[in-house]
């Protein structure tokens, strides 16, 4: 009975986004990092022993919240027991109950909507040669400096924030809703938060945030690849190739410094066959990336056709979440109980 309902949560959740993107106020990931970044004055001491206890902390207390939340939502759901067995109607209740909770979770964790919105604000500024506006919309996707950038440097960091991001705020969130439900929603967008805080291999959090970062690589794991094989699934549906795809993903995904931006961004630049990679200039400094696929630099109109993938790589995502979702329902419910 753990499951009920999980499935149906992630289908409005997943709608939910697609309709309305993020709340305008008081969205929980940003309570969430007010609350991390307040703790990290804190903890913060230049060794790893100190991150992980921040981590640990601050993801752990967000995933027992979630085992809580779907605790009481099972209460709240059941009522009162009638005999040895639930009536069929409290068990009807506390998978509507459980339901309605995993969508509001997955609503406010999932970023696909808005992540396109973005990029493609940026793709329209760009159009416009309005560079001042395109530079604006650059802290909203990536970490790089603006100011460095020229409009294909734009229309570069633009489409690789897009196709890293797709797995980030998307995929991963929904992997894990459909396998550890509202402990799993939370408890990845805490993960992913805490990299995107600590995890940069800056002076201050080279140590401190060791473990954030590899915590997000371990829990990446997965959505990354899945990802990957949805891009490559959909490059037809973007005038592209999925031989092109797959042939990036393999030869080049490993020279990528992150084990889970490779496959994402070679896959995505071999699907639009464009070439991704080069130098890289972050907050910390400028690194240099290694070349990702084999055909032209990204250009403005790029930027349009990575939204396009990114919404059908979400698409993907959300019915294959579903559907497993779905399955684990059906076992768990077992055969009909004979009266």
């Amino acid at each position: 009975m753990r499951t009920r309902g999980r499935a149906a949560g992630l289908a409005a959740g997943f709608l939910a986004d697609a309709v309305l993107g993020d709340p305008r106020r008081g969205h929980p990931v940003a309570g969430f990092g007010t609350v991390a970044a307040g703790l990290e004055r804190r903890m913060h001491r230049d060794a790893v022993v100190p991150g992980v206890a921040y981590t640990a902390l601050l993801v752990g207390g967000t995933v027992a919240l979630g085992a809580a939340a779907e605790a009481v939502a099972t209460r709240s759901g059941a009522g009162r027991r009638g005999g040895a067995r639930r009536p069929r109607a409290g068990e009807g209740r506390e998978a509507l109950v459980r339901a309605v909770l995993t969508a509001a979770a997955t609503w406010a964790v999932l970023g696909g909507t808005s992540l396109v919105r973005e990029g493609s604000a940026l793709a329209a500024s760009l159009d416009a040669g309005d560079l001042p506006a395109a530079r604006a919309r650059i802290p909203h996707l990536c970490a790089r400096d603006p100011q460095l950038l020229d409009a294909d440097g734009m229309a570069r960091a633009g489409s690789e924030s897009l196709a890293e991001n797709t797995s980030d705020a998307v995929v991963g969130p929904l992997v894990w809703g459909a396998v550890a439900g509202v402990p799993g929603l939370l408890g990845y967008r805490a993960v992913n938060t805490l990299d995107a805080m600590v995890g940069y291999r800056s002076a201050r959090h080279a140590r401190f945030g060791w473990a954030a970062a590899r915590l997000d690589d371990l829990v990446n794991l997965v959505p990354a690849r899945l990802t990957a094989v949805l891009t490559v699934a959909a490059a037809p549906l973007v005038g592209g190739s999925s031989a092109a795809a797959l042939r990036a993903w393999r030869r080049d995904a490993a020279g990528h410094p992150s084990p889970n931006a490779g496959p994402v961004e070679a896959s995505a630049a071999g699907a639009l066959g464009l070439r991704l990679g080069g130098p890289t200039t972050y907050a910390h400094g400028t690194e240099q990336r290694p070349q990702l696929g084999d055909g032209h630099p990204p250009r403005i109109a790029d930027l349009h056709r990575v939204a396009r993938l990114s919404r059908l790589v979400a698409a993907g995502a959300g019915a294959l979440a579903v559907a497993a979702a779905a399955a684990q329902d059906g076992r768990r419910a077992g055969p009909p109980r004979r009266s």
